[in-house]
């Protein structure tokens, strides 16, 4: 027999969105772990952007939902997330709210170990201008959702560094204002899903409500939204009645999503999660180092959730080339590189040794005595193995021959990895350069378009290539004319990656028993998809979203989710040059011909 809110749910197909309304088991289950914050309804938003594949996985609308917005699923997005926080520069200047404004249930905002903050042992720092909204569960699986540009709350930077509160909207400080713009709604939504649909774990965009002055309230939702520095901020502060609470929650969670086997002991269960944070540490290391992803991994664990998945996408990028020696500059500090990532992973898995044992023997030991845990081996294997199977996927095997490879003819994995390798991380002889965000030194080769391009030329002819040829077809658009010049020693690793190439493709059609050809062809097919989409990065995200900004009330918010939603599946779509990111004009081709495709359909062309 259906229950009450299941009856609701066949009267009003939106009925899910009110109860997600500042209620979540955290606040009870950990604590000391937030603050709450009474909130008020804001009447001045609009929708922007809403994600309507995502709602459907999650179970927020039906399965057969057109993607349209109806006035009744506008009115459950801007009254489950149009609002703000009532915080404590306005309880103090007695900023009167409506009774028929203020919501009735209090927002958490959680506290978590920051960097930016001058203590590093998380007493002042976490959600500085974001709230949890709730918690969702549908088909056997739990969801968080929260909200950023709500307002700023006192565990902000500003509030940590001045010892004063701020009204939001302030630009008195900086990370002191509490706001959200409509445009980095729309470039965290773009760069999200096309990472996602890339397998790239990471949190997604729900909705964007714009509000007046290009201001946005941006509503992200995830199976778990904790942080590894949720956890480390108890650890820090040895505080281990709250750091027990908030792995007990964790791990509730993650059992209950079917992360992790219910039927053990504490202690048991306390190993269990320390290896399957090793494991998808090691993953997630190995997926950005492959896939050229920079997500500012430190050692705090802020930027990235307790499955790796990225969250937050001020300083995200993915670049169409191994830009080894790009940093971030974020003012007083620059970020690691993305070979680097991979050392802070490793970091972020020895906490989490260290809080097992502190959890199971009752004392913390100090972090040097898991210099060489048994869970730092366990995430080396797990790098190691997903990292070479992306190499693979990339050269355009399947995952059975994947399996074939590595267990039968693993010596050749390794041969060709080395030579890819040198191509890789080749740098320009002009050095370091400037960059907008930052500084990087850039790549000179491109080995995507390279093994996207090799296959079906030996499927036509299996003649090996010039050693030239191989240097000219690798070539990016950043290589120099000094780059290009075709050394002896150039050569030798232009044929060593030849021979390493041909022999992974003919232990392949060994173990497969068909011809070299038909091997090639099948290389090329796939190859052609993975290595050839137009990557969105650095100006190519932000030319996306600056466009769509701008026109996103011709295009409406079902025009901004089809252009974005059709952008991150063109990894599927050949491209001329898709190494040539991170100012990729492909990638801004495209797009825009995605967006003058949308405004046409919208205006019945």
């Amino acid at each position: 027999m259906p229950g009450a809110f299941e009856l609701a749910r066949e009267r009003d197909p939106y009925a899910g969105f009110a109860r997600i309304d500042g209620r979540h088991p955290y606040r009870d289950a950990v604590p000391g772990g937030h603050v709450d914050y009474r909130a008020r309804r804001r009447r001045d938003g609009e929708v922007a952007f809403f994600n309507y594949g995502l709602a459907r996985e999650m179970g927020l609308i039906p399965a057969s939902h057109p993607d349209t917005m109806s006035k009744g699923l506008r009115r459950a997005i801007l009254d489950a997330f149009s609002l703000v926080i009532v915080n404590e520069y306005d309880l103090a200047h007695g900023v009167r709210v409506s009774a028929r404004d203020m919501l009735p249930h209090a927002y958490m905002a959680t506290r978590y170990l920051q960097l930016q903050h001058a203590s590093r042992h998380g007493r002042t720092s976490g959600d500085g201008r974001s709230v949890w909204n709730g918690t969702w569960r549908h088909a056997g699986a739990s969801w968080d959702i929260s909200s950023c540009g709500t307002g700023v709350t006192r565990l902000c930077p500003a509030t940590a560094q001045t010892k004063r509160f701020y009204k939001t909207g302030s630009r008195t400080a900086s990370y002191g204002c509490g706001t959200a713009s409509v445009e980095e709604g729309l470039a965290a939504a773009a760069m999200s899903e096309v990472l996602h649909t890339t397998g790239v774990p990471t949190e997604r965009v729900l909705a964007v409500i714009a509000l007046p002055g290009g201001f946005a309230v941006n509503v992200r939702a995830a199976r778990n939204l904790l942080r590894p520095s949720h956890l480390f901020a108890p650890l820090k502060q040895n505080d281990l009645p709250r750091l027990k609470a908030a792995v007990d929650y964790a791990i509730a969670r993650e059992r209950a999503n079917g992360g992790l086997p219910s039927k053990q002991s504490e202690a048991e269960g306390y190993r269990a999660f320390a290896e399957a944070v090793a494991r998808a540490f090691g993953r997630a290391a190995a997926i950005f180092e492959r896939e050229y992803v920079f997500c500012w991994l430190e050692w705090d664990g802020d930027n990235v959730l307790l499955d790796g998945s990225i969250v937050d996408y001020g300083s995200v990028r993915q670049f169409g080339l191994f830009h080894r020696e790009y940093r971030f500059d974020d003012g007083p500090r620059w970020s690691t590189t993305i070979p680097e990532q991979r050392a802070k992973a490793r970091a972020i898995v020895r906490c989490f040794a260290q809080i097992a044992h502190a959890l199971i023997a009752g004392r913390r030991a100090p972090l040097s005595a898991f210099a060489r845990d048994p869970l730092l081996r366990l995430f080396d294997a797990s790098f190691a193995a997903t990292r070479d199977r992306l190499l693979l996927r990339h050269v355009g095997f399947d995952s059975k021959m994947e399996d074939a490879l590595i267990a039968r003819a693993y010596p050749l994995v390794n041969r060709f990895d080395r030579a890819h390798r040198w191509f890789e991380t080749a740098r320009s002889a002009r050095g370091r350069v400037k960059v907008p965000d930052g500084i990087t030194w850039n790549a000179v080769y491109s080995t995507r378009d390279l093994l996207r391009e090799l296959p079906a030329i030996y499927a036509s002819d299996p003649t090996p290539l010039a050693p030239e040829t191989i240097l000219e077809k690798a070539a990016s658009s950043y290589a120099t004319r000094s780059d290009r010049r075709p050394t002896p020693a150039k050569r030798r690793r232009a044929s060593e990656l030849q021979e390493a190439y041909l022999a992974l493709a003919r232990r392949a059609a060994r173990l497969t028993g068909v011809p070299m050809r038909t091997v090639f062809s099948a290389l090329a097919a796939r190859a052609s998809k993975i290595n050839a989409y137009a990557r969105v990065t650095g100006d190519g995200v932000a030319h996306a979203a600056a466009r769509l900004t701008r026109s996103r009330r011709a295009l409406g918010p079902d025009g901004v989710y089809e252009v974005i939603d059709r952008f991150a599946r063109l990894r599927t779509q050949p491209s001329a040059r898709a190494g040539d990111a991170p100012a990729s004009p492909d990638a801004k081709r495209v797009f825009d011909a995605l967006f003058v495709l949308a405004i046409k359909t919208r205006d019945g062309l």
